[in-house]
C-alpha cells in the first residue's frame, strides 16, 4: 500500500497530512500542525521575517521526520499566499531544501482553490444544486462555485486573516474606523464575485480551514450548546452577533471564547467580518465547516497520479482537457487541426512504444502539447515557439504541476529550427531524468504536426510500424489528393529521427 504526505505550508500554519492508499481509497495515518504565522511580515513588509522562516522550517523538520518514519513514497510541499507575495521566498524554498531535501511548489490562488475543491469531491458527492467553496487561509480567500461535481466560477482573494489584521486592524480591540476601512475593503473585493455567487442560487456553502472551524465552535459556543460543534452550521444572524461581541473584546478576552483558541484570537475579527460580509452581500443563509482542504486535495491528486482508476484520476483528467480547452479557446487556436495533431500524436505513441520507451505518462504531455503548440502565435509568428514555451510554463493549466507544465511547454518548444541541448533554458528547467524523454516526445510532436502539415486533411490514414530495426510510416492520400507537402515535412526529420532514436525512419506513400 502506497503512502503519500501533503505538507500545506499556509500564511498562517503549517499542516501536514499523510494518507495510504488502500485499494482506491485513501486512509489518514498521520496528521499534524502548527502555527507559525510565516505571512506576518510579508503582509505589512513585503519580506518573510527569520524568525517566522526559521520556526516554520523546525516544523517542517519534523514533518520531516515523520514522512520518514511512516514510510512515505511520495511528499508534495506546496506553499500559498505568503510565499506567493514575499520578495524573499526563495531564500526560504532554499533554507527547506537544505533542511529537508523537499522542493517547495508554490501554487496559484486558482490551483489552490481546485485542489481544495478535489480534496472535498474526492470524498463523496456534493450533488446536483451549486454549492460555493469557502478557503479562508492566513494570506488569501479562495471562492469556488461548484455544481454536479465540477468547477464553475472560482476566484481568489487578498481576504486572508493575517493579511487584513496586519494591513487594518491596529489596535486591541480594533477601532470603529479600522473596522469600517477593512469592511470597506472586503467589500470591494467581493464585488468581484458576489453577483455571480447570487445569480448561482447557491445551495450550500462549505467551509475549509481554521478560521471557518473556529466559527463554527463560538456559534456553537454563543448558542448555549453544551459540546463544541464546529460542523454546525453558522447561520448569517450568528454571524453578526458573533462580529458584534468579538471586535468589542480585547485580545486577552478573546483567547479565552471557547472555540477561537490562544494563537488565532489575535486575527480571528477579521476572517470574522470576512464570513459576516460574504454571507451578508451575496445573501447567503449560513456556512458549514468541513475539515477536508488543501492537504486533501493534494493527497487525491498523488493517489490519482499513482492510479488512475481512481475517483480523482477522473476529476483530474476532466479539469486537465476544459483547462486545455480553454486555453485553446483564449489564445485562438485552430481547434479541428489541434485535434488532428493530437491524434496522430498519440498513434505514433502506441505505435513506437518499444522505440521511444518513455513513461506512459508522457502520452499525457504529449497530448497536451499537441494542443498548445500553437499558442505562441498569439502572441508574435517571429519567435512563436519561444512564446509558446513562456505560456505553456507560466498559464493557469489547472490540474499540472509546474513540473508537468514545463514538460508540455518543453516538447511544444522544439518544433522550430533549434534542437533541445544540454545549457538550452527550457531544457535546465527540467530534472536531469526528464531532459531526454523530452526531446523523445517532442520528435513525436514534430512528426505528428508534419502529418497534418497542409491542415486540408489530405492524409486518409497513416500506418506506422517498427520493425528489422528501423521504423516505416506510410501515409495514404485521400481521393484526388496530394500528401507531398507532409512527405517532404516528414523526410526533413529523417537525419534528426536517427540520432534521437538510433534508428532509421523510411517514408513512402501508398
Amino acid at each position: 500500500m502506497p503512502a503519500f504526505a501533503a505538507v500545506d505550508i499556509g500564511s498562517n500554519s503549517v499542516r501536514l497530512k499523510i494518507a495510504r492508499l488502500q485499494g482506491r481509497r485513501l486512509k489518514e495515518v498521520h496528521e499534524d500542525r502548527e502555527v507559525t504565522r510565516l505571512g506576518e511580515g510579508v503582509f505589512g513588509g513585503g519580506l518573510l521575517s527569520p524568525e517566522a522562516m526559521s520556526e516554520t522550517v523546525r516544523v517542517l523538520r519534523r514533518f520531516h521526520r515523520a514522512a520518514q518514519e511512516w514510510g512515505t513514497d511520495s511528499v508534495r510541499v506546496v506553499a500559498t499566499a505568503a510565499l506567493r507575495d514575499a520578495r524573499n521566498s526563495r531564500a526560504f524554498l532554499e533554507w527547506v531544501r537544505s533542511a529537508t531535501g523537499w522542493n517547495v511548489e508554490i501554487i496559484s490562488g486558482l490551483e489552490e482553490a481546485r485542489l481544495i475543491h478535489l480534496g472535498i469531491v474526492s470524498t463523496g458527492r456534493l450533488g446536483a444544486h451549486p454549492i460555493l467553496l469557502v478557503d479562508l487561509g492566513g494570506g488569501s480567500c479562495e471562492l469556488t462555485l461548484s455544481r454536479k461535481g465540477q468547477i464553475r466560477d472560482t476566484v481568489s482573494l487578498p481576504l486572508g486573516a493575517v493579511r487584513l489584521t496586519s494591513e487594518f486592524l491596529r489596535h486591541d480591540p480594533p477601532r470603529k474606523a479600522e473596522l469600517e476601512r477593512l469592511r470597506g475593503f472586503v467589500a470591494r473585493e467581493m464585488a468581484r464575485i458576489q453577483d455571480r455567487i447570487r445569480s448561482a442560487r447557491v445551495s450550500r456553502v462549505i467551509a475549509t480551514s481554521g478560521t471557518a472551524a473556529a466559527l463554527g465552535g463560538v456559534s456553537s459556543h454563543l448558542a448555549g450548546l453544551r459540546k463544541q460543534r464546529p460542523t454546525a452550521p453558522v447561520t448569517r444572524d450568528m454571524m453578526r452577533r458573533i462580529v458584534k461581541q468579538i471586535t468589542r473584546m480585547p485580545l486577552d478576552q478573546r483567547r479565552k471564547v471557547p472555540g477561537i483558541g490562544p494563537r488565532r484570537a489575535e486575527i480571528f475579527p477579521a476572517g470574522a467580518i470576512v464570513y459576516a460580509e460574504l454571507l451578508e452581500r451575496c445573501h447567503l443563509r449560513a456556512f458549514r465547516y468541513s475539515p477536508l482542504g488543501l492537504r486533501d486535495g493534494i493527497l487525491a491528486q498523488m493517489a490519482a497520479e499513482y492510479d488512475r482508476s481512481t475517483r480523482s484520476g477522473r476529476q483530474i483528467e476532466s479539469e486537465r482537457w476544459e483547462s486545455i480547452k480553454r486555453a485553446v479557446e483564449h489564445y485562438r487556436v485552430d481547434l479541428p487541426h489541434a485535434l488532428q495533431v493530437r491524434d496522430s500524436a498519440q498513434q505514433l505513441f502506441s505505435a513506437l512504444k518499444r522505440v521511444h520507451q518513455l513513461p506512459p505518462e508522457y502520452l499525457e504531455w504529449l497530448s497536451a502539447a499537441a494542443m498548445l503548440y500553437e499558442v505562441g502565435d498569439y502572441v508574435n509568428r517571429t519567435g512563436r515557439h519561444r512564446h509558446t514555451y513562456y505560456i505553456i510554463s507560466n498559464s493557469e493549466l489547472l490540474g499540472y504541476t509546474p513540473q508537468q507544465r514545463r514538460v508540455i511547454a518543453g516538447i511544444a518548444r522544439y518544433l522550430g529550427k533549434s534542437r533541445p541541448t544540454a545549457g538550452d533554458g527550457p531544457m535546465d528547467a527540467l530534472l536531469p531524468a526528464e531532459q531526454p524523454n523530452v526531446q523523445k516526445a517532442s520528435l513525436l510532436l514534430r512528426l505528428a504536426r508534419a502529418l497534418n502539415l497542409g491542415r486540408s486533411q489530405s492524409v486518409a490514414r497513416t500506418s506506422v510500424s517498427a520493425r528489422n530495426g528501423g521504423v516505416a510510416i506510410k501515409l495514404t492520400p485521400r481521393r484526388r489528393a496530394s500528401v507531398d507537402l507532409e512527405l517532404w515535412a516528414l523526410e526533413k526529420d529523417r537525419a534528426y529521427f536517427r540520432e534521437v532514436f538510433g534508428r532509421e525512419l523510411s517514408i513512402a506513400a501508398a
